[in-house]
């Protein structure tokens, strides 16, 4: 059963006690050292499978796992998926008004995003060739990995870890600035660049507090990975 529990950052009230979110950060730390080692997991082979086909696989696993323990943590509580989501399309309207701010959002990313990562000094063609999508089943496994982040990573650093930071701290502020840290340092594979996902992922952050939705966020995040894999598919050899 649904309570009335507020959005994320309106009631300062976390959803699962601290050895539960040390569990998360666990599962996020593990998947984050090993894209670091391995460059989005290319040598975590599955049988059969091409190094893309099978890190793509991986990290879907490990999406969903994270999803089922905000599940698990939620259901405890007498709540579901919804009370951290918020937000509801009841029209044609209400998508498409999410639908723009989540375009609105991609619009102002990607040049920062970009930006600061050339400030970094990072260049990551080699490693962009390596992880993006070379045949059609891959590009397809890609747009399945691009949803389930859109929906798993909003749900968790957006969603559960922005509530339970802010929460702990009573300050929405620190709970917006601790889940973007959390975003970054969980993008291993980005080496140094963790610090330009660090500011996505604060963006993406104030979007949901300023809807008060995770909506325009997973849109936002889901067309941004789509594009990007479909690009690239497209044009980098």
């Amino acid at each position: 059963m649904s309570s009335d529990l507020a959005a994320p950052t309106d009631k300062l009230e976390p959803v699962a006690p601290l050895w539960h979110t040390l569990l998360v950060l666990l599962v996020l730390g593990a998947g984050s050292l090993a894209s670091y080692y391995e460059r989005g997991l290319p040598n975590a082979n599955l049988p059969g499978m091409s190094s893309r086909l099978s890190g793509y696989l991986t990290v879907i696993l490990q999406e969903w796992v994270l999803v089922l323990l905000v599940y698990l943590a939620l259901k405890r509580r007498g709540l579901a998926f919804h009370d951290l989501v918020r937000g509801r399309w009841t029209s044609a309207k209400d998508f498409f008004r999410d639908l723009g701010l989540g375009i609105a959002l991609i619009i102002v990313v990607v040049p920062m995003v970009n930006g600061l990562i050339y400030l970094l000094g990072v260049h990551s063609d080699k490693t962009l060739a390596a992880l993006t999508p070379k045949t059609i089943l891959e590009l397809v496994a890609w747009l399945v990995l691009a949803w389930s982040a859109a929906f798993g990573e909003e749900l968790v650093f957006r969603g559960y870890l922005m509530h339970q930071f802010g929460g702990w701290t009573r300050s929405i502020v620190a709970g917006l600035i601790l889940q973007g840290v959390c975003f970054g340092l969980a993008h291993g594979y980005y080496g140094k660049a963790m610090l330009a996902i660090m500011v996505h992922g604060w963006l993406l952050g104030l979007m949901a507090w300023w809807r008060k939705s995770l909506l325009p966020g997973m849109l936002a995040h889901g067309i941004q990975d789509s594009l990007g894999g479909i690009v690239a598919f497209l044009t980098v050899k």
